[in-house]
């Protein structure tokens, strides 16, 4: 009897196909975002859940009921929005919350979440906070045993899927199993026949090259793909690899694929190093897109470009200078839950 999603008619969906809501988890991690930057974030994340909760549920997770009070004093009171007692760590649902996917039903895929190999181990229990999450839904989860982050893939809906070696194929993630066989597994799981395989991800990325900040799928043919003009910037020849790969990459069906190309932000950093801003780090709503802004020249370009290639959603740029110093953005703390 066939017992791997796949096998059982399940696939994961484009994340533009309709969803029934959204996951996030409430900021409150001060290893990942210091008294001083707390506030300036949780104004980003009400104007996440603002921005969704006219035409999705927003499902917010917050430890108790004293957190769930605070967290209420600083949304809104409009849209559909619901809290969830469930203890996370950090705000990066989208690596260690579970994966929906759609067929007859909807299921679950819950991967191991290790922290991006191994690299925070106070973060470590948030795998118990995806578990509870997919216990919480009450729907079928299957757990292929292996290492993977949300943001390490995306999907076309249709039978492809993109990814990167520097992620997948990292030693620090799954080091006995081989690339034919992390195929085999991402086939059996999510639905997919076809695999492109991109190269490295951008500077200041702590996990290993995840491909929502480079690539994405806009389209069933369809990808918009970060770019870096200036040849003295450490991404430029990375992007330039990855733009060339997609170029000459087809969907499941053979069909080349439509590339779209988008310039990476001006440099953000920290007092320290270069931070991950990527304006690919975008979230699909089901009216919106929300685009991750950071104050320069490339933000209008972001916006003009998203709002051509989605011209039924609103485009909503939104700052995330405060968010990406905690190492991620808007896709990064989202977690889609499809309809149906």
């Amino acid at each position: 009897m066939p017992t791997d999603p796949s096998s059982l008619g399940y696939r994961m969906p484009a994340e533009w196909e309709r969803h029934q809501g959204t996951w996030i988890s409430w900021p409150k991690d001060p290893n990942t975002f210091p008294v001083d930057i707390l506030p300036e974030v949780e104004v980003t994340y009400a104007k996440i859940v603002e921005a969704l909760a006219e035409e999705e549920e927003v499902k917010i997770l917050v430890d108790d009921a004293k957190m769930e009070a605070r967290v209420k004093s600083r949304i809104g009171s409009g849209g559909e929005v619901s809290f969830h007692h469930i203890r996370t760590v950090d705000v990066w649902v989208r690596d260690y919350g579970p994966i929906y996917l759609k067929g007859r039903d909807c299921a679950l895929v819950k991967w191991i979440f290790n922290a991006w190999g191994n690299k925070y181990d106070d973060l470590k229990p948030d795998n118990e906070a995806g578990e509870a999450i997919a216990g919480s839904t009450g729907l079928r989860v299957f757990r292929p045993g292996i290492v993977l982050e949300g943001g390490s893939i995306d999907v076309n809906g249709e039978g492809t899927l993109l990814t990167t070696k520097q992620c997948l194929l990292n030693m620090n993630r799954n080091p006995e199993i081989g690339k034919d066989r992390l195929e085999k597994v991402l086939r059996g799981n999510l639905g997919v026949t076809n695999v492109i395989w991109l190269g490295r991800g951008i500077e200041g990325d702590d996990t290993d090259g995840h491909v929502d900040d480079i690539a994405r799928f806009v389209g069933p043919r369809k990808v918009v793909t970060a770019v870096e003009p200036e040849s003295s910037d450490p991404n430029h020849y990375p992007l330039r690899d990855n733009l060339k790969l997609l170029e000459e990459s087809s969907d499941q069906d053979g069909r080349p694929l439509e590339v779209v190309e988008l310039p990476m932000p001006h440099e953000v950093r920290n007092a320290e190093w270069r931070l991950p801003a990527s304006h690919l780090n975008f979230y699909l709503g089901n009216g919106v897109v929300l685009v991750p802004t950071f104050g320069g020249e490339s933000d209008a370009v972001a916006l003009e470009t998203l709002e051509r290639l989605f011209p039924k959603r609103e485009v909503v740029g939104i700052d995330c200078r405060a968010l990406v110093y905690g190492l991620g953005a808007l896709h990064c703390v989202t977690q889609q839950i499809p309809a149906g």
